[in-house]
Order: C-alpha cells, then sequence, then structure tokens
C-alpha cells in the first residue's frame, strides 16, 4: 500500500512541531524530514535528538518515510571527502531511530566548482562503494536523488547502482526533476522503466 507523505522543508514558517499538528489535521501519515531535523551537524547525541523527534511524530499519529541526509561527495580536496563519508556513516547510524531506514542521498554539488565534471562519476562511485560498506550495519538504505545536476540522469543513476553491488543502494525517484533538467519525456519514460525496480522513495510532483 502507497504510503502518501509530506516534506518538512516545503511548509516555510512551521517548526518540525506545527508542521507535524498540520500535517496530520490534514491527513497524512508520513513525512520526509531534513538530517537539521533531528541533529545538529556536531553533537554526538543524534540517537537521543532521532528519538525525540520519531516521538514528536508519533504523538500526531506520523512517522519518518525518510531522512535527507544532505551529503556532498564532490570533494576537491580528499580529506573533506573523508569528513563527508564519516558525516555520513553517523547519519546512517542515527536515522532508523527516526522509524525509517530510507536514508535520502544527493550525489554532490560541486559549490564553488572546484571538482572537474570528469571526475564526477568517479569521485561519487568511490563514495557510495565506502558508503555500502555500512548499510547493512546500521539497516539502513540509500536512496539517491536525481536532484540537482550531477545525479540527473537515470542511465547513470542504474550504472551507479550496478557498480557499487549493493541492493541497499536505489533511487529516490523525482519525477519532475529529470524534465527540469532538460530531458525529452520519452526518455523520461525509459528512465522511469529502467528504475522501477531499484525506486526506494519517490517525489511526486
Amino acid at each position: 500500500m502507497a504510503k502518501i507523505g509530506a516534506i518538512h522543508y516545503n511548509w516555510p514558517g512551521c517548526d518540525l512541531e506545527g508542521f507535524a499538528r498540520r500535517a496530520s489535521e490534514i491527513g497524512y501519515r508520513y513525512c520526509e524530514l531534513q538530517i537539521r531535523d533531528i541533529w545538529d551537524g556536531e553533537s554526538k547525541n543524534g540517537e537521543q535528538t532521532a528519538e525525540a523527534t520519531r516521538e514528536l511524530l508519533a504523538k500526531y499519529g506520523m512517522q519518518a518515510s525518510a531522512v535527507a541526509a544532505g551529503n556532498d561527495f564532490l570533494q576537491a580536496d580528499p580529506r573533506d571527502l573523508d569528513a563527508q563519508i564519516e558525516r555520513y556513516r553517523y547519519i546512517c547510524q542515527i536515522i532508523p531511530i527516526t522509524g525509517t531506514d530510507i536514508v535520502r542521498s544527493d550525489g554532490g554539488w560541486n559549490r564553488n566548482g572546484d571538482v572537474p565534471e570528469d571526475q564526477w562519476d568517479g569521485m561519487m562511485l568511490e563514495a557510495f562503494k565506502r558508503c555500502a560498506d555500512f548499510l547493512e550495519e546500521y539497516d539502513v538504505r540509500i536512496a539517491l536523488d536525481n536532484h540537482g545536476i550531477s545525479t540527473n540522469d537515470g542511465d547513470w543513476q542504474l550504472s551507479l547502482i550496478e557498480r557499487v553491488g549493493s541492493d541497499r543502494l536505489g533511487v529516490n525517484l523525482d519525477t519532475m526533476n529529470y524534465r527540469w533538467f532538460g530531458h525529452e519525456l520519452d526518455r523520461i519514460d525509459h528512465f522511469y522503466e529502467i528504475l522501477a525496480p531499484h525506486v526506494f522513495h519517490t517525489h511526486m510532483k
């Protein structure tokens, strides 16, 4: 049975409790959270804050469907990539406490333009292979988003899944982002078809 939910960050002006209260009144029972909803990014008490978040949602009859990790695996400095992967490991450790096993993930943003595009594939492949080593330990699954420009190609997403070789790596299928990127509709249909067996989570637009 489909679990239809809402995303907290698309409700401006609402803190998490205000969002949960209003979403519950509308009839939603599931929601996607941002990592900042459950962890400040620095402290080591993420387990406690994740549990508090789960309890807050349960108070309004809701539960998390996914948590967005906010990761960025396109890093010019290898030390920064290592730091991103260690951050991701901790996120994978605490997300199940919220009641979901889905880690909605980005590929990378190359925000400063320091990573040449011809290095993106290899860098993201390395990062997700390293992350795959601890997915089973924490019992989580990666839902790779087709968001932005680095992952917005269904053929590439499938290629990454196959090369990483973990059944815990799938996709968050955003139904509009491919079109936003500029893909033609027939190609988008092709992406839907080839990725359907690997969809863990969706954004419907």
